[in-house]
C-alpha cells in the first residue's frame, strides 16, 4: 500500500488538494465524522471546519512514466525514475479535464485505461483501436468528468464522482493481463464539490494473492484522530473480502453517512472481485484508540497465505500500544512490510506497500 502524497496532475495536489492550504497552513485532523458532528453536544465542536473539495471545471496536464522495476515488475510514475506499485493516486473534481502524457520507457507496447471517467475512443488505451503507446514513444490521453444532472428525456444522469482506478490494457495480452500482474495499475479518485478531504490516503490492491504486488500487506501509518481515506482495488483471478479491524464505514460512494437519516449500511467487511474498486474515510482509532489494527482478506486461506497487513494507529506521542514493530499480520517469522507510502502521497507509490498521492 502506499500512503499517497497528493499525486494527481502536475499541480493538482500541490495547489488544489494540499491539506495544509485548505487548513490555512495547518494540518486539520478534527476527528469528526458525519455521525459525531450530528450527535455532538458541543456547538463549538459541530462548527469545526474540515477541508472540502472546491468546485471543478479546471483543465490540467500531467506526465506519467512507464518504467521497469526490480524483479521484472513494472510501474507508473509522475517523474522519471519514480515509478511505483501501485501507481500515483490521481485526483479530479467533477467538471475537471485532465490531459495525461504517457511516456513509455520500455521496449514493449503499454497503455493507460481508466475506469469511471469520460474519454473518447482515442483515449481508450487498447490495441484494437490503436490507442496504445509504442516502445520509446509517448501519447496523450484525455479524461473528462461531469457533474450529476438531468438528461433531455428527464432521466437522471449520475456524476463522475467515485473511487475508480486505471491500468494497462496491452502488456502480455490485448487485455493487459501481463501488465496487471506486473504492477501497472493505480488509484483514481473523482470528488464532488464539497466532499470532505482526508488527512491521509492509502491504496490497497488485492492482486491475485498479493497486496500491492507484495506477499505481505504494507503497514498503513496514522495518528489517533487523523481522517484516513482508503482506496481498495482488486485485480487478478480471485474474489476476496476486505476487512479492517476496529473500524467501520458506510457502504456508499463516500464511505461516510450524510446524516442520521442516511439508510446506507455500516460495514467492516466487503466482497470485492476483479476490477472492483471502492473507498471510504474513517477516523483513525475513533472509539477504539491507538493500536496495530489488522486489515486482511477474510477468505481464510488467503489471509493465512499473507494477504494481511496493519493499520498502525499511534498515540500523539508516536507510541502504538502492544506493537513492537517486529511482528506481522500473518505470523511470526514473516518479513515485515515497509512503510505505507508510495511515490505519490497516499497518492503515488513506489515499490512501497502503500502509495502516496500527489494532489
Amino acid at each position: 500500500m502506499t500512503e499517497q502524497a497528493a499525486s494527481s496532475p502536475e499541480n493538482l495536489g500541490r495547489r488544489v488538494f494540499n491539506r495544509r492550504l485548505f487548513a490555512g497552513g495547518a494540518v486539520v485532523a478534527t476527528g469528526l465524522t458525519s455521525m459525531s458532528v450530528a450527535g455532538s453536544a458541543s456547538s463549538a465542536s459541530a462548527e469545526l471546519e474540515v477541508p472540502t473539495a472546491p468546485a471543478g471545471g479546471t483543465v490540467r496536464h500531467m506526465k506519467l512514466y512507464v518504467e521497469a522495476l526490480a524483479d521484472g515488475q513494472l510501474g507508473y510514475g509522475l517523474e522519471k525514475g519514480k515509478a511505483s506499485i501501485p501507481g500515483p493516486l490521481i485526483e479530479m473534481i467533477e467538471g475537471d479535464t485532465l490531459h495525461i502524457e504517457v511516456i513509455n520507457t520500455l521496449d514493449i507496447d503499454v497503455s493507460l485505461h481508466p475506469h469511471g471517467v469520460d474519454y473518447e475512443i482515442t483515449s481508450d488505451g487498447t490495441r484494437h483501436n490503436n490507442s496504445h503507446v509504442e516502445p520509446g514513444g509517448s501519447r496523450t490521453y484525455t479524461w473528462r468528468t461531469h457533474v450529476p444532472g438531468r438528461r433531455a428525456d428527464g432521466t437522471w444522469r449520475a456524476g463522475s464522482a467515485g473511487y475508480w482506478h486505471y491500468h494497462d490494457h496491452v502488456v502480455g495480452t490485448d487485455h493487459g493481463t501481463g501488465g496487471l500482474r506486473k504492477g501497472l495499475y493505480g488509484p483514481l479518485i473523482v470528488r464532488r464539490k464539497g466532499d470532505i478531504l482526508p488527512d491521509k490516503t492509502f491504496t490497497i490492491v488485492f492482486n491475485d494473492m498479493t497486496i500491492n504486488n507484495l506477499k505481505t500487506g504494507p503497514d498503513l501509518k496514522a495518528t489517533v484522530g487523523d481522517r484516513v481515506e482508503i482506496v481498495m482495488i482488486t485485480h487478478g483471478e480471485f474474489y476476496h473480502t476486505f476487512h479492517m479491524h476496529g473500524h467501520r464505514w458506510a457502504d456508499n460512494r463516500t464511505g461516510m453517512l450524510s446524516g442520521p437519516e442516511d439508510p446506507s449500511p455500516v460495514i467492516d467487511n466487503k466482497i470485492t472481485g476483479p476490477a472492483d474498486s471502492f473507498g471510504f474515510q474513517i477516523i483513525a482509532g475513533e472509539r477504539v484508540g491507538a493500536g496495530a489494527w489488522m486489515y486482511h482478506c477474510h477468505v481464510q486461506s488467503h489471509s493465512d497465505m499473507g494477504m494481511a497487513g496493519f493499520f498502525l494507529v499511534a498515540k500523539p506521542d508516536g507510541t502504538i500500544p502492544g506493537h513492537d514493530g517486529g511482528h506481522t499480520a500473518h505470523g511470526a517469522g514473516s518479513k515485515e512490510s515497509g512503510d505505507a507510502k508510495s511515490t505519490g502521497d497516499s497518492k503515488t507509490s513506489g515499490g512501497d506497500a502503500g502509495a502516496a498521492h500527489h494532489h
